[in-house]
Formats: structure tokens, C-alpha cells, sequence
């Protein structure tokens, strides 16, 4: 574990933005393997409290795909093959890497409730758009699936924090 909490935050920010790449440039096998092992690496190394926090990734992570889940059965998300699905692993993958920041590299952003509310609907659909432009994924209607993304992270995000809040002990944070 490292004691720090810049270098833990600074690694954590490396690592998610590392499997975030590695997940949409290679959507398959690799990505799911990506994610464990950067899952793996966070909780033994940068996670002051892993069976906690690995509780709070699992609950956000079931949140997530269910948000993204419902984007790909209304057609705001589409696979590149146009092949309906719920939600492919790539896609579950990043959404643990992206819990692991919440305790972390983005638990600042709980302290301030105007950012945690503004943020999270632009940044949130940037990352899909970004995902669309690697291939990853497809937005038929980019417009209205970027607003409707941007909405369910206004949504989300807030509650992620009020769960992390909830179940992650807060000497364990940062």
C-alpha cells in the first residue's frame, strides 16, 4: 500500500486512464484482462480499505452497466457490428476502472457539490464520444445520445458519491 495520497492519486489517474484506452481500442479479451489486472493492482496497492471499496466498485459498477444497458435497448448506444446487445464486457470493464477513481483521483470532487453536479454531464458523454471515435461503440443519433447520456450521468454521479459516502469509510478516501 502506498502511503501518499498524491502518489496514490496520481497512480490511480494513470491506471484509469491507461484501461481506459486499452478497453476502447480493444474491445474483447484484452480489455476485460486490462481491467482486472489494473482492478487487481488498485486494491492491493493504492486502496486503503480494498474489501470496502471493492464493494462500493461493485455496486457502482452494477449501476452503471444497468444506465448503459438501457442506452444500448433504446438505441441511444449501438455495437460498431450494429448487433443489439446489453452491454459488452469492455464496456462493464471500464466501468470498474472508472469506480476505482471515485475513492481516489475524483473523490475531490464530493467535496463540491456544484462541480459534482456540472461535470459529470459533459465529461461523461465525452468519453462515449471519444469511445465512438476509436470504434468502439456507435451513437446513431450523436445529438439526442450525448444529451441523453449527459442526463444519466447528472443522475448518476451524484448518487455514486452518496453510495461511496455511505459505504467507503472516509479515512480510507484520497
Amino acid at each position: 500500500m502506498i502511503d501518499r495520497g498524491l502518489l496514490r492519486n496520481g497512480l490511480n489517474f494513470v491506471m484509469f486512464q491507461a484501461g481506459w484506452l486499452i478497453c476502447v481500442a480493444y474491445p474483447g479479451p484484452i480489455a476485460v484482462v486490462a481491467a482486472a489486472l489494473v482492478l487487481a493492482v488498485h486494491l492491493g496497492v493504492v486502496s486503503r480499505s480494498p474489501l470496502r471499496e471493492a464493494r462500493f466498485i461493485l455496486i457502482g459498477t452494477l449501476l452503471g452497466v444497468l444506465l448503459d444497458g438501457l442506452w444500448f435497448r433504446v438505441g441511444v448506444l449501438v455495437s460498431p457490428d450494429g448487433q443489439p446487445l446489453w452491454v459488452p464486457l469492455w464496456l462493464v470493464a471500464l466501468w470498474v476502472l472508472f469506480m476505482t477513481t471515485l475513492c481516489h483521483s475524483l473523490a475531490w470532487l464530493g467535496e463540491h457539490r456544484g462541480l459534482m453536479v456540472a461535470l459529470p454531464p459533459l465529461a461523461g458523454p465525452f468519453a462515449y464520444w471519444s469511445a465512438t471515435q476509436l470504434g468502439a461503440v456507435t451513437l446513431p443519433n450523436p445529438l439526442v445520445g450525448l444529451i441523453a447520456i449527459g442526463l444519466g450521468w447528472l443522475v448518476l454521479f451524484p448518487l455514486l458519491m452518496f453510495i461511496r459516502q455511505h459505504t467507503v469509510r472516509e479515512d480510507a478516501l484520497a
